[in-house]
Parts: C-alpha cells; sequence; structure tokens
C-alpha cells in the first residue's frame, strides 16, 4: 500500500471512528502533501462515509454514531473543499431532494444529501413534508438534474408518484431523472410509479445518482 492509499484509509478510519479531530488533522496533512482534494474526499471521506452506513444497515451503528460519522466526515470536508479545482465545483450535477407531503421523518435523507455532496453533487435540500408541485418546480428552477423523493411513511408514498404525474403532464419528464428511497419503498414501486431509480440505503443512493447522470449524459449526447 502506497503512502497515499494509507492516507485514503486512514481518512476512512476517522470517520468510522468517530473522530472528528483525527479526520482534521488528515485532512491537512492531504493539503500539505499536495494529494488531490476530490480523490482525497472520495477514496477517504466518503469511503468511510459509506462503511459507517453499511454498519447503520447491519444494526451495528445506530442514528447517534451516525451522526458523529458524519461530524467526522464534515471536519474533513471544511478543509478539503477550498482545495478543489475549480472545473470541480463548476461542473457539480444539480440534485433536489426531499421528503414528501405527509412525512417529516428525515433522518434518511439527510443521509442521502451528505453522502450526495460529499460525492461532488450539488444538493438542493428543500426539507420535509414537501408538497409534489414544490419538486418540480424547484428542479426547474435550478436546472437539476435528479429529484429524489424520501419517504419512511407507506401513507405518503402516492406523493412520490404524483411527482412523477406532475412532470409528464407538464411535458417536463425527460429532462429530470427521478429516484426514490425510504424504508416502505421497493424497485417494484418505484417501477410502477415511473420512477429511474431506487436505493435501499445512502451508500448505493450515491450509486444510483451516479449512474443516472451518466445515461443522462449519453442520452443527451
Amino acid at each position: 500500500m502506497s503512502d497515499t492509499d494509507a492516507l485514503f484509509q486512514e481518512l476512512s478510519d476517522a470517520v468510522v471512528e468517530m473522530d472528528e479531530v483525527r479526520a482534521g488533522e488528515l485532512a491537512q496533512r492531504a493539503v500539505a502533501e499536495g494529494v488531490d482534494a476530490y480523490t482525497a474526499i472520495d477514496r477517504g471521506l466518503v469511503h468511510g462515509m459509506m462503511r459507517a452506513s453499511q454498519l447503520f444497515e447491519e444494526e451495528d451503528y445506530f442514528i447517534p454514531e451516525l451522526l458523529l460519522c458524519s461530524d467526522a466526515m464534515y471536519a474533513g470536508l471544511a478543509i478539503l473543499q477550498p482545495h478543489l479545482r475549480r472545473d470541480e465545483h463548476s461542473q457539480k450535477p444539480k440534485v433536489v431532494i426531499g421528503v414528501v407531503e405527509g412525512d417529516t421523518h428525515d433522518i434518511g435523507k439527510n443521509l442521502v444529501k451528505i453522502m450526495l455532496d460529499a460525492s461532488g453533487f450539488e444538493v438542493i435540500d428543500l426539507g420535509r413534508d414537501i408538497p409534489p408541485q414544490a419538486f418540480v418546480d424547484a428542479a426547474v428552477a435550478a436546472e437539476a438534474r435528479i429529484v429524489a423523493l424520501s419517504t419512511l411513511m407507506t401513507t405518503t408514498m402516492e406523493g412520490m408518484a404524483e411527482v412523477v404525474r406532475l412532470l409528464e403532464s407538464a411535458g417536463l419528464r425527460d429532462r429530470f431523472k427521478v429516484m426514490v428511497g425510504g424504508g416502505p419503498i421497493s424497485q417494484a414501486f418505484a417501477t410502477r410509479i415511473g420512477a429511474d431509480g431506487y436505493s435501499a440505503n445512502a451508500a448505493e443512493a450515491v450509486r444510483l445518482a451516479k449512474r443516472l447522470v451518466a445515461t443522462s449524459s449519453s442520452d443527451a449526447a
């Protein structure tokens, strides 16, 4: 393992170990050694947060641990983000994200937001209890690439379907990729409502978003 690879591993470990001070120190070291900031974020901090997300899915970590991991990740991000190359700032694909109307549970949404932000997306967070039309309006205003919808309640799932219907009725469906997630959501539901993808957790949401952006770019070409 090279010294740089070892540094990335240490950054990842600092996030998993909820060590905010250590994450900041390692980020400073990466800057001092001229390590590419985006790679340090991706292979270090984001990698660690994905590991923490997996531990959460396996019920080894719970919400308090996950939030402490995110604090450690943000400590590193605060140091590394100013050193991203200009093109990395200007070409971020935009994602509009929120919890659908009738639901105020936003911990899962917040984790996906953290992961997307750290993975190079510009995230427009609408918050929770968001009416379907507000998602459409925000996506149009921001010229977003993706609309990400979350809910933890079966009673509000149809709000996701309504977002897709509104996009279709306005002739806007081809402009945006729609991804859905949350406790009661499944791939079968995503397929039924015409969404472009479903993710079961935050780490998969990042992978899905990257695939959707790549697909929309190739379609445009």
